[in-house]
């Protein structure tokens, strides 16, 4: 297998020159697992690990590699299978969360992905806000995301959920498709190109699996049933996995996400509504609150129809749940500081009893 049809390009070959003269090779993360990575590279498969060099150096979690990486790996002595990861180039695009959990920590889902099919079910899986929430994660990562209404078999009455998909996501492509039955998947072909990756997200349920084996033409997931109570399944991936199907195209599957919050959503709201803050920037005051301040232009364009309510009230929804997780957040630092507090509290009295003992 060559390095341009794992997704190699002039970028990543320029990024890669520094590491060249000091004798690395280039090569892709095709699998986590825990504490080590598959790489790829024109050589084959090697398991590798972070050398102790690039662990001492990196500083957080996010600086690790992740699926679909490029990184820079020397051979490990005496054994042509495992290789050392030295160094993580630069990320064309990076989609990545706030990990599950109170803690304020980037977790990575993958790298350098060129389209994220955003996949939801018609079965009763659809919900509009998580559906807000990926499309703000995508753009985010630089990514173009693409939405997939899968089991269109099992209900193709969609023009409502298209028409609300329209007003949040505007010139993002939205495809009703049914993995089982291949309907509509033809249309997905100029995203389906040798070199080019994509990534599928969604919860647990919708078929992703499925979707990922008529996308590369062969069985390579195993795919479960969902429960009929309540439109949910387990989770059929367990790994995050890079496949090159016999098409040429690179196919990133990641585990379903039952919960997802965007790392920068900031960055994401701001690229998802670049119509409404634009808009936003031409009111009189730098804080206006766009409820009735002299000068306001959002409550103008809304009087006038330049911008639509719909999608205003998507902006605010977006906006709320992004403050929601910063104070959420911000109360889990101010307890885990309180609970520190506490700690050192004691200890110090357990000393001065100790030395009072002594005495």
């Amino acid at each position: 297998m060559t390095l341009e049809q794992l997704g190699w390009d002039a970028f990543f070959a320029q990024a890669f020159a520094p590491h060249a003269t000091a004798g690395c090779a280039p090569a892709r993360v095709t699998l986590e697992l825990k504490g080590y990575f598959e790489v790829t590279g024109e050589t084959g498969a090697r398991l590798a690990e972070c050398s102790g060099k690039f662990a001492h150096a990196t500083r957080t979690a996010a600086d690790y590699p992740t699926i679909g990486d490029w990184v820079a790996v020397t051979p490990q002595s005496g054994d042509d299978t495992r290789a050392y990861i030295d160094a993580v180039l630069p990320r064309r695009t990076k989609f990545s969360r706030r990990a599950v959990g109170e803690q304020e920590v980037e977790q990575l889902i993958a790298a350098n992905v060129d389209t994220v099919f955003l996949v939801s079910g018609l079965d009763g899986n659809y919900h509009l806000h998580r559906t807000e929430r990926y499309l703000a994660a995508a753009w985010a990562s630089g990514a173009q995301p693409v939405v997939l209404l899968n089991k269109a078999d099992l209900n193709d009455d969609t023009v409502d959920i298209t028409q609300e998909l329209t007003v949040i996501g505007r010139d993002v492509p939205v495809f009703v498709v049914s993995a089982q039955t291949r309907r509509g998947l033809k249309a997905l072909a100029p995203y389906l190109l040798p070199g080019k990756t994509i990534a599928l997200l969604g919860s647990s349920g919708v078929g992703k699996s499925t979707l990922i084996n008529r996308l590369v033409g062969e069985k390579l997931q195993d795919t479960q049933e969902v429960r009929e109570a309540d439109n949910k399944g387990r989770h059929t991936t367990t790994q995050r996995e890079l496949i090159v199907a016999p098409s040429g195209v690179i196919v990133i599957d990641t585990p379903g996400m039952r919960e997802l919050q965007p790392w920068d959503a900031t960055a994401g709201i701001d690229a998802a509504f670049g119509d409404v803050t634009a808009v936003a920037g031409r009111c009189k005051f730098r804080d206006c609150a766009h409820t009735g301040e002299p000068g306001c232009a959002i409550q103008t364009a809304l009087a006038d129809g330049s911008l639509d309510s719909a999608r205003w009230q998507a902006y605010l929804r977006m906006q709320r749940a992004s403050a929601y997780e910063v104070r959420r957040t911000d109360r889990a630092a101010q307890q885990r500081q309180k609970t520190d507090h506490k700690k050192a509290v004691k200890a110090l009295r357990q000393r001065v009893h100790e030395k009072h003992g002594e005495e």
